[in-house]
């Protein structure tokens, strides 16, 4: 079975030499990529667009100088804009079913929808070729949608490795295409419940903020104006003395999207050791306190809206009761 690696096997550039192509088409023609190939490369971080505009230099003469931009599949290149194209490598794994113990919430010959635990990684990746999700999907389920190829089968939407909760598995290419279409334009609701640093003032609000790389660690994500647009909406539950309870709901989903709206907001989610503070107070955690509470869509084929709830984590109610 082949499988994406995280290691990238070359880096290519190109440069456009006319005006009013696609990005997408352009990209086609000159990696033999298909449209599809290339949305996937710029949905998973490996694309960069560097639009070409005339700057003076020190000298008086007129050249082109590189700046980041935020864009799309069916960007317009214009002559001059430079393209960077990360191609990730190729190694073979074998997926095995796992019997991991994974919530059940809901299924049918369609879809199925599960509570993942913190600590399980949705799928395959560097450095978790088993023990993930999707070992223990092969293991659960009778079939799972081909979409996102032999890594990801099923997987419309993941949630971070130390983010528990709902998660909608789809298992056909029919339901796949439809869930997917939901999320992008923003019918199905997520909502996530957190506990964070810090006492939010504010009864609700929303971030709009552009998520991306981190400039200065490739590794992690952050509020960055050459990042893609992100909105995420908040509401506080609950406020203690240096915590609070707060509900969060997704409108985009980018990476570690709640993770970086929350340290945004200057309140972090607790036991998050990426983007939250360096002294947690709650030592026993071993991830964030973030949880995927609730998700709402309309069934793919039998187009019954459906709404699916759980309980928070023993270890989160333990928090909430100590504060």
């Amino acid at each position: 079975m082949r499988i994406e690696g995280t290691d990238i096997k070359e880096t290519k550039t190109f440069v456009s030499a006319v005006s009013g192509v696609r990005l997408d088409v352009f990209l086609s023609v000159v990696t033999g990529f298909t449209r599809s190939r290339i949305k996937q490369l710029i949905d998973a971080g490996h694309i960069f667009y560097y639009p070409c505009k005339p700057v003076k230099s020190p000298a008086g003469e007129y050249q082109y100088g590189i700046a980041p931009s935020k864009f799309k599949s069916g960007e317009t290149l214009k002559t001059g804009d430079k393209v960077i194209v990360e191609i990730p490598g190729d190694r073979t794994l074998d997926l095995s079913p796992e019997n991991i113990p994974v919530e059940i919430v809901y299924e049918d010959e369609y879809l199925a929808v599960v509570n993942k635990p913190q600590g399980l990684t949705v799928h395959p990746a560097g450095g978790s070729e088993s023990g993930t999700l999707v070992n223990a999907l092969l293991y659960k389920l009778n079939s799972l949608s081909s979409i996102n190829g032999a890594v990801r089968p099923g997987i419309v939407h993941r949630l971070d490795k130390n983010t528990s909760g709902l998660l909608v598995i789809a298992k056909t290419d029919e339901a796949h295409l439809s869930l997917s279409r939901q999320i992008a334009e923003k019918t199905a609701v997520r909502i996530y419940h957190a506990v964070l640093e810090g006492v939010i003032k504010e009864d609700s609000g929303t971030v709009n903020k552009p998520v991306g790389r981190d400039l200065k660690d490739r590794k992690k994500m952050a509020v960055t104006e050459s990042g893609r647009a992100a909105v995420t909406h908040y509401r506080v539950l609950k406020r203690f003395d240096n915590h609070t309870y707060a509900e969060f709901r997704l409108e985009t989903g980018r990476t570690h999207q709640i993770r970086v709206h929350a340290k945004h907001l200057g309140h972090p989610v607790v036991g998050d050791i990426v983007y939250g503070f360096k002294n947690q107070r709650f030592k026993s955690l071993s991830g964030q306190l973030l949880h995927a509470k609730e998700l709402s869509f309309v069934h793919p084929v039998l187009n019954q809206a459906m709404t699916f709830k759980t309980d928070l984590p023993d270890y989160f109610v333990e928090v909430l009761r100590k504060l």
